[in-house]
């Protein structure tokens, strides 16, 4: 009876182990992810079932692909769907549209025109966007109109050398503070090894710093605006510094003023609903460029995470 009492309680311990283990590896393998970075529940979701299926896509060997063919409906829900391209365009899986495998799509763009392949490989090159985010038009499957999107990506490289991406994106996607942090923090680098000159590509709506209500601007030291937040020239006698929100706030002067100590700053200010008129929450990031004879600010503005999509 000893015996057997002994090995029962053997057993158990033997049990918690593994899971404690189990439990530990499913927390670890996202650790480099950063999934703080982002406060919504239906983003952390897809970045981790992307990064999944990527581990298991360069992990699964001459057979990867067949393993996605037969299981679609692993790499699909109502939220998002997974798709693999090889680094020259070439799609090779697609859970939602596999009318699109074996197509080579590098000049394939969105309904307002916007390079979709060029979007991904300038995502997965910068190093602000560890995630490669991209941000666009498309439509779900099995529908007939284009919804806006977002959607990230992880690179690839099989044993046999070849390199792909694999990547999912979300419909009606809530807007992260990331999101903007990163082509804010993108424009800034681009201004600092370019100078001015880098203004006409940040300006350009169909660049990967213009999507959706989201619209880059920057300013000088003296308030000479450099790329509108509002129109499409600088006609306008705007003047940021002074401009306030719904509560008489001035969320330019507060920001301008936390960067005298600090290369970047968040600023919250108040916003009128466009659908419901009731006041919200808008958080301005704004980003400070010193050059050589010049202070040069970049900014973006978008929504803070509203309940009760928070997860």
């Amino acid at each position: 009876m000893k015996k057997k009492k002994l090995f029962q309680i053997f057993e158990l311990l033997t049990l918690l182990f593994l899971t404690l283990l189990i439990l530990t590896s499913c927390n670890n393998q996202y650790d480099e992810l950063n999934l703080e970075a982002y406060q919504y529940r239906d983003t952390r979701e897809l970045v981790k079932f992307v990064y999944q299926s990527a581990l298991k896509f360069e992990a699964g060997g001459p057979n990867r692909l067949k393993h996605f063919q037969n299981n679609r409906n692993l790499y699909q829900n109502d939220n998002f769907y997974l798709y693999i391209y090889k680094l020259d365009g070439t799609n090779v899986f697609h859970s939602g549209m596999p009318q699109l495998e074996g197509n080579n799509l590098p000049d394939i763009t969105d309904v307002k025109s916007k390079k979709l392949f060029q979007l991904v490989t300038e995502a997965l090159a910068n190093e602000n966007n560890p995630h490669a985010w991209m941000h666009y038009m498309w439509w779900t499957p099995g529908k007939f109109y284009p919804v806006p999107k977002s959607s990230c990506h992880f690179k690839v490289k099989t044993e046999d050398g070849t390199e792909y991406f694999v990547g999912g994106g979300l419909d009606y996607p809530q807007e992260e503070k990331e999101f903007i942090r990163i082509i804010v923090d993108t424009a800034a680098e681009q201004i600092q090894l370019k100078g001015l000159s880098a203004m006409e590509s940040i300006a350009d709506p169909l660049s990967q710093y213009n999507f959706r209500d989201v619209k880059i601007f920057a300013f000088q030291e003296d308030g000479e605006i450099l790329i509108s937040p509002v129109l499409e020239s600088n006609l306008a006698d705007l003047r940021l510094v002074e401009c306030t929100d719904q509560v008489k706030h001035k969320p330019f002067v507060k920001a301008l003023e936390n960067l005298q100590n600090s290369n970047s700053t968040w600023e919250v200010f108040m916003a009128k609903d466009r659908y419901q008129r009731t006041l919200i929450k808008k958080s301005l990031y704004l980003k400070k460029v010193d050059l050589a004879d010049k202070t040069i600010y970049v900014g973006a503005i978008t929504d803070l995470p509203q309940p009760p999509w928070t997860g």
